[in-house]
Parts: structure tokens; C-alpha cells; sequence
């Protein structure tokens, strides 16, 4: 059997999402996509700084996540930014639907990645930060920098 960390090989990572969002709950879904896209996105040319989950009837699905054409794709082609359905099982859907429709929460893809093979998104549910909050989460960062430079300094002149 082989290492499940070796397995898995990050294709797009939203950095940008912990900043806007506080994020609760994370799901990991797999993705339906074209041939050619499968191919950009193992070459890495897949953004999803833009991008987020909804649900639409009983199914959840992927909006604004662009994943650039194929170099070598013909005139079949996929289309930069489509909308690709997740694929999650009934359970998780109904939980998600009673987080995002009752709660007034989004769900904000993180990762792209693949995971033996198959290419996987994870995605958290999150409420969006007001610029206070982003204010806030950025001086305790400061601090927390500032603190471990002077313990630094302290172990060094000892």
C-alpha cells in the first residue's frame, strides 16, 4: 500500500480564502471535468482565487474556478471558466444545505488536488470577514511575529 501523503499533490491552493472567510468545516469532493481539463489542471494551470461552491436543486456545484485551455487541445476544447459540478454524497449535501440556506453561509473552495489518480477539491464552509476582522487577524500575526524575533534574539546572546 502506498503512502497516503505521497499520494496526494496540491494542483491550486486559495490562500486568499483564510484571509476573506473564517472558515468552520472542510469536505473534500471529487470534480467532473472534460478530458482537456483534466490535463491543464495536472500541468497546473488551474486558479481558484475567484472561485465558489453552491448548491443549485440537490447537487453542489463549482462556479468561477478557471482552469486555463489545454496546450494541445483541438477544437474540442473546454472552456476556461464553467460551471463543474461536485460530487459529494446525500448526507453531506443536506448538511451543507442546512449550513449555506439556513445559516446564510458560503462555501469557499481551498484546495485543488490529486488524490491517487483522481483529482479532488476540498472546500470549507465560511462566513465572510468584515475589514475589521482582517485588520484584527493581521496585528496578532504582527505579534506573534514580533514575538518569536525577540525570543530569537534572547537565545541567541545566551
Amino acid at each position: 500500500m502506498r503512502d497516503s501523503s505521497a499520494a496526494i499533490r496540491i494542483l491550486s491552493d486559495n490562500r486568499a480564502a483564510s484571509y476573506n472567510y473564517i472558515l468552520s468545516d472542510k469536505y473534500e469532493a471529487g470534480i467532473v471535468l472534460a478530458g482537456t481539463e483534466v490535463k491543464a489542471a495536472k500541468s497546473g494551470k488551474v486558479q481558484l482565487k475567484d472561485a465558489y461552491a453552491d448548491l443549485i436543486g440537490n447537487e453542489v456545484w463549482l462556479f468561477n474556478a478557471h482552469i486555463s485551455q489545454y496546450s494541445h487541445g483541438n477544437r474540442e476544447n473546454h472552456e476556461p471558466v464553467r460551471k463543474r459540478k461536485l460530487l459529494l454524497h446525500r448526507q453531506e449535501i443536506d448538511k451543507l444545505r442546512s449550513k449555506v440556506i439556513e445559516k446564510g453561509l458560503t462555501l469557499v473552495p481551498t484546495k485543488l488536488y490529486l488524490k491517487n489518480g483522481r483529482i479532488k477539491c476540498e472546500f470549507a464552509v465560511g462566513k465572510g470577514k468584515k475589514l475589521h476582522d482582517k485588520r484584527a487577524a493581521e496585528r496578532s500575526r504582527e505579534d506573534k511575529d514580533e514575538a518569536r524575533r525577540a525570543m530569537n534574539e534572547r537565545n541567541l546572546r545566551q
